[in-house]
């Protein structure tokens, strides 16, 4: 429908000589209205939003609870098996760390099971494991020794007391983890030893921070670092740590273990050191 204001401004000044004489009204009328409502600009595509990183994949905690079904470990005075100790703490710690999303925690075995030590380690590797923590209560050479002690892996034990247990809770003896098929030796022996180093610098970093961060908190035993040939140690490729709680050999220490709620304070101890050691190693 035609504009009457628009038509009756057409005539007026085609009689004044405002507009020639000949313009077709409509086009008049579209030009008015062009003017009067411009054309809006296309509106821009939205802009698709950038792509979310994908989420990084949580540390993995390997616990190893020692010993297990036929093999109940170091027996206390009172008669309690070492078996049931290290699944027992083992547990808690995973229970401990379960509602985290940046650490997954698994256990070699989560039931009275007995496992070879190369399938102990077996397990490890096959969850690519950040940290492998062997969790132990066994008997001392002595029977005053008494409290806790972490070890790394070493060719030499650092005394004798670490060497005997070592001899203790040996069974095979392997190297585990690097798969150096179809290489050739020297290549071999480079790859070998730089993952060594690389694993024996992480493992008696991650020993010393155990052992300072729970220091305060539970009896330590004297000279708690130290160093002795586990064959559960011996992945070339996982840092490794052995960890003895304690010593069943001792009536104090059995006493402590067999206590439901000191196992779980000292677990909880355990917890909040491994934690951040196995996410640091994580982000290495």
């Amino acid at each position: 429908m035609i504009n009457r204001r628009l038509a009756i401004r057409y005539i007026l000044g085609s009689l004044g000589g405002g507009l020639m004489l000949g313009t077709p009204l409509a086009d008049v009328l579209a030009q008015q209205t062009a003017k009067a409502n411009p054309p809006r600009p296309a509106p821009k595509p939205a802009s698709k939003p950038a792509p979310r990183p994908a989420p990084r994949p949580p540390a993995v905690l390997v616990l190893d609870p020692g010993h297990g079904g036929r093999d109940p470990g170091a027996i206390g005075v009172s008669g309690t098996e070492e078996k049931d100790i290290t699944l027992s703490i083992c547990r808690q710690i995973r229970d401990i760390l379960a509602k985290r999303k940046d650490i997954k925690v698994l256990l070699t075995r989560d039931g009275d099971e007995y496992l070879a030590l190369p399938t102990r380690v077996a397990v490890a590797h096959k969850h690519n494991a950040d940290l492998f923590v062997s969790v132990h209560a066994d008997a001392a050479p002595n029977r005053g020794a008494r409290g806790l002690s972490a070890y790394s892996r070493s060719d030499r034990a650092s005394d004798k007391f670490a060497n005997a247990l070592a001899e203790r809770e040996n069974r095979v003896d392997a190297v585990y983890g690097l798969d150096l098929r179809g290489t050739d030796r020297e290549t071999s022996a480079i790859l070998l030893d730089l993952a060594r180093r690389h694993s024996h610098n992480a493992s008696l970093s991650a020993k010393r921070r155990i052992v300072d961060g729970v220091g305060n908190k539970v009896r330590l035993l004297d000279n708690p670092m130290r160093t002795a040939n586990f064959a559960v140690l011996r992945s070339p490729r996982i840092p490794s740590v052995l960890i003895e709680t304690g010593f069943l050999s001792n009536p104090e220490d059995e006493r402590i273990l067999r206590n439901a709620k000191s196992r779980a304070q000292l677990a909880r101890h355990l917890a909040d050191q491994l934690a951040p050691v196995a996410l640091d190693l994580h982000e290495a």
